[in-house]
């Protein structure tokens, strides 16, 4: 085992490939903030649910959310309660590619729940469910049907 490297040194690096990722994340970059928020959560897809996690290995819902905006700079509550009150609210009808949507999953009054819209009716987000991942869900049908509460737009008016 090496324990000192000098100035000049050179070194063997005899297993570079677990030191260099296989799958960088390329992010083009004629795309809007909000097309590029969401090609870096959907970058983690997959990634499994910890419960008070915010990556980057695994996530819980408000801890997905807070590292994907964290990443371009913007700065958010980590839970989802206060990341629900960190904006003017936009009802479903409103809500655009790239907002914050917010959710009452146990349906007791307060929001427990965080994901980010990617436009057609979907959103992702960090499911303790049967995904127990960051995965992608159906506003519309399904389980969120009904919890939906409210967005905020975290990208254009910050």
């Amino acid at each position: 085992m090496l324990e000192s490297i000098f100035i000049g040194a050179i070194i063997e690096l005899s297993n570079i490939d677990n030191i260099v990722s296989k799958n960088p994340i390329v992010i083009e970059q004629n795309l809007t903030k909000a097309q590029k928020v969401i090609s870096f959560a959907k970058s983690n897809i997959g990634k499994p649910y910890g419960t008070a996690k915010a990556g980057p290995d695994s996530f819980d819902c408000s801890g997905f959310v807070f590292f994907v905006f964290k990443s371009f700079d913007i700065y958010i509550p980590r839970s989802s309660r206060l990341q629900s009150k960190s904006g003017e609210k936009i009802d479903i009808e409103h809500i655009k590619v790239g907002d914050i949507l917010f959710f009452d999953t146990a349906k007791r009054g307060h929001i427990n729940h965080s994901g980010i819209y990617l436009g057609d009716g979907k959103f992702i987000h960090s499911s303790s469910g049967r995904a127990y991942s960051v995965t992608i869900s159906d506003l519309n049908k399904g389980f969120y049907v009904d919890k939906f509460r409210w967005g905020v737009d975290k990208i254009n008016n910050k």
